[in-house]
């Protein structure tokens, strides 16, 4: 399949975007709003000639932003247009760079022709970055066409990527083709790279920029003062943090068994999802937990078993509350989520063993013995309760993990480096 038939196919599919659009709306209305946004029309007035950075989502939201903020950093004069694809990442976003004039947003248009070209005679970037792994055939080669080179920041492929890239070797050897660099995080998968059609000069090593992360003070100041105000520094604190469907039992039937041996811990949940937020809240009071909504602003007291996470652009925050650190998308077969926000706030971390999104990360925590898999909820909460009880061992896998982000810092630099040579 070339990109004539491609772009064929992608028209037949309308009907199916819309329907999905639709079914989305039901559990987040969000995808309801804004619509015209993806199909390049009605886009906010917008400063040109900058930077455009593509996250898909919140994941990579998160990991562009120190990226971002050295972008800011290093070019006064530009703007920069961040896109993305989902109302959370958007809502991520918008938090992040809430105080930011030079930051513009919108959703990326579909990967239509006409509204990639529409986009880009929007926004007039002089580069283009593209967050890990989000390819697009459409706007590559129209950045192509008007000579704005692209990056691929912070990528990786999986070998199982790597085959289905494979397979539609027509489509994918051309649009990587004319990509201008590749900032790859493993060897392994610089390899991929050019085994399906990257030019080798464009490709490079630079590691994983997520190790890269900084924890602001005030951050660390703020989550002390808030355990005082809540009476909750003796308290046993942990958190389950970006869980999926069918995790959620499984962390509440863990605090259960966990609360036998320490009465007043308190849980942290926090879906991963918006939609899910109301859920389990519900689910949290049919198994008779005293549970409190971090979006209510009620206070936290010496009854509330839960705290419910139900706001966006607070997960470090709510990290940093934490004794213990559980990274959900794990205990399902989802991939997880960023192992490295909790390292970089020093806590000792566990998760399922479903973290083949972060299979080098992973391995680098669990060589250190910074990271402990679990597998069901007596396991969880048999790690939760050992950590509780051991003090001496927390602090020892907290340390570890931030070894390891110590070690492994510089790709950020490298990075920059090279949009450097590219602007």
């Amino acid at each position: 399949m070339n990109r004539t038939l491609y772009t064929v196919l992608f028209h037949l599919g309308l009907p199916i975007i819309a329907l999905r659009l639709w079914l989305r709306s039901r559990k987040a209305p969000a995808y309801a709003q804004r619509i015209g946004e993806r199909f390049a029309l009605g886009l906010p007035a917008m400063q040109r000639g900058g930077i455009w950075v593509h996250a898909v989502s919140v994941g990579e939201s998160i990991a562009a932003a120190p990226m971002i903020r050295a972008l800011l950093a290093r070019y006064p004069q530009l703007p920069i247009t961040i896109t993305c694809m989902t109302p959370t990442g958007s809502e991520r976003i918008r938090s992040m760079f809430a105080n930011e004039p030079r930051i513009q947003h919108c959703y990326l248009p579909y990967d239509f022709p006409w509204a990639a070209s529409r986009f880009l005679n929007h926004i007039r970037p002089k580069l283009g970055v593209i967050m890990e792994t989000e390819l697009w055939p459409n706007h590559i080669h129209q950045c192509a066409k008007r000579g704005i080179p692209t990056v691929l920041a912070n990528a990786r492929l999986s070998q199982r990527s790597a085959r289905g890239y494979g397979r539609f070797a027509r489509l994918t050897r051309p649009m990587l083709a004319e990509m201008n660099l590749f900032a790859v995080q493993t060897e392994a998968e610089a390899q991929r790279f050019l085994e399906l059609g990257a030019r080798p000069e464009c490709v490079t090593v630079t590691g994983s920029i997520k190790f890269d992360l900084t924890i602001d003070p005030a951050l660390l100041q703020r989550a002390v003062a808030q355990r005082e105000q809540w009476q909750t520094t003796q308290r046993p604190v942990w958190i389950a943090a970006s869980t999926h469907v069918g995790e959620d039992e499984v962390v509440l039937s863990a605090h259960r068994q966990l609360l036998a041996a320490h009465p007043d811990a308190l849980l942290i949940l926090v879906p991963r999802h918006p939609e899910r937020f109301n859920s389990v809240f519900e689910l949290c009071q049919q198994q008779g937990f005293a549970t409190v909504r971090r979006s209510a602003a009620e206070p936290v007291t010496a009854s509330t078993s839960v705290l419910l996470g139900d706001t966006m652009g607070e997960l470090l925050f709510l990290y940093a509350l934490a004794d213990v650190a559980f990274v959900g998308g794990s205990l399902v077969p989802n991939g997880g989520h960023n192992l490295l926000e909790p390292a970089a706030l020093a806590k000792p971390i566990l998760s399922g063993t479903h973290v083949f999104n972060f299979l080098e990360i992973a391995a680098l925590l669990r060589n250190a013995s910074a990271l402990e898999e679990v597998t069901d909820a007596a396991s969880l909460s048999i790690a939760v309760q050992r950590l509780f009880d051991q003090p001496e061992l927390a602090r020892t896998m907290a340390d570890a993990g931030l070894g390891v982000m110590k070690a492994n810092q510089g790709a950020l630099q490298r990075l920059l480096e090279g949009i450097g040579r590219l602007m």
